[in-house]
């Protein structure tokens, strides 16, 4: 083992790990981790929880608990995942503390049914930063259209954010804006700017799958170079934007009443296309004050034979630019593929936040009291 992991931390990349379940928790499986692996955070969604519920019995107590009760599903599933987020907040609460709050994060979506709802979302975040009640959580926004209003207002309120499912560059720079208005808020209302904490989660692989996907229909020599090529190229040049934003005159006022950048992290990092190497959404995206959350397959590959060999970020932009103009150039359109990509995402959460409820369901009524 090389300690790849060490390097990609000590190059300014916060690894955090991509999974959550009760095993994980109550096996100690996550306090090594942290402990042995790096690990500064935990991100969660929808499959996740729904992956986690439908496997073992783990739960099975709690369900027990809350069929007695006889809770509609929609809570019964509110229940178990912020106890799970709560629990794991604990464990990482050293991290928290020792980083002033920028790491020791663990996050929680707002139900992937409200995407498209601005003030539903608002709540369901108020909600789940109550329910969880711990200062070290982020509540899981996508930046859909009416997302972006909702990342103000909870910013506005002091609560930390993830910002979800951020495909384009022009998305994520309305992201970074909605994050220093939300900031803007934040100060207007007296709060503590230095306590306000963010990421904002721009996918990777998924652009790749796509691309390749259409580059494969063309299937020119020209096309087949290009394969692979194109999520690395918008990665990094969100990465330029990124540093673009948080160098202006507004954000330097808004750092200057103790305001904390929002970092870039790296999403869906998990390799699809076997023909790639499987750390390449590792290797190929070291850059500081950058997050990497990774499922535990490509964090225990990074560890086995990831090659960080420093920033491979800044000084690459013009190349990026220049593979993005080549899809162009072949009739690929980028406004489309991110268009579809954002919907399909925001479509797969909420099919397994229904199969979670589903799920969920059984288990309710497997484990029901009966009625004599």
């Amino acid at each position: 083992m090389t300690d790849a992991l060490k390097r990609l931390s000590d190059e300014g990349v916060a690894i955090w790990l991509d999974d959550l379940s009760r095993k994980r928790i109550t096996s100690g499986n996550l306090a090594e981790l942290i402990d042995d692996s790096h690990v500064v955070g935990v991100t969660t969604n929808p499959t996740i929880f729904q992956k986690a519920i439908s496997q073992g019995d783990g739960y099975d107590q709690q369900l027990s608990d809350l069929a007695a009760r006889r809770v509609t599903v929609e809570e019964a599933v509110r229940m178990i995942t912020t106890a799970d987020v709560r629990d794991a907040a604990d464990i990482l609460r050293p991290v928290f503390d020792a980083t002033d709050g920028q790491d020791g994060r663990v996050s929680i979506e707002v139900d992937p049914r409200l995407a498209h709802n601005t003030k539903a979302t608002v709540a369901e975040a108020k909600q789940l930063a109550w329910l969880v009640d711990r200062p070290n959580t982020l509540i899981k926004i996508p930046a859909t259209q009416a997302g972006l209003p909702a990342i103000t207002e909870v910013i506005g309120l002091g609560i930390s954010v993830n910002v979800t499912l951020i495909f384009s560059l022009e998305r994520y720079r309305l992201v970074m804006d909605a994050y220093l208005t939300g900031l803007e808020k934040a100060k207007e209302r007296g709060l503590d700017l230095s306590k306000i904490h963010s990421v904002a989660s721009f996918f990777v692989s998924r652009v790749d799958t796509e691309i390749d996907k259409r580059l494969d229909g063309i299937g020119t020599d020209e096309a087949k170079a290009l394969r692979g090529k194109a999520a690395l190229a918008n990665a990094r040049l969100a990465y330029q934007a990124y540093e673009e934003v948080f160098s202006s005159d507004r954000w330097l006022a808004l750092e200057k009443a103790g305001a904390n950048k929002q970092r870039p992290l790296w999403a869906s990092t998990g390799v699809k296309d076997p023909a790639y190497k499987d750390t390449l959404y590792v290797d190929d995206l070291v850059a500081p004050n950058t997050v990497n959350t990774m499922p535990e397959a490509t964090l225990e590959a990074t560890a086995d034979h990831g090659q960080i060999t420093g920033d491979t970020v800044r000084g690459t932009y013009e190349q990026a630019r220049a593979e993005l103009d080549a899809l162009a150039k072949l009739g690929i359109s980028y406004d489309d593929v991110v268009q579809v990509l954002e919907d399909e995402g925001v479509d797969k959460f909420e099919a397994s936040w229904n199969d979670l409820l589903k799920s969920t369901q059984a288990e309710l009524e497997r484990l029901a009291p009966s009625e004599d």
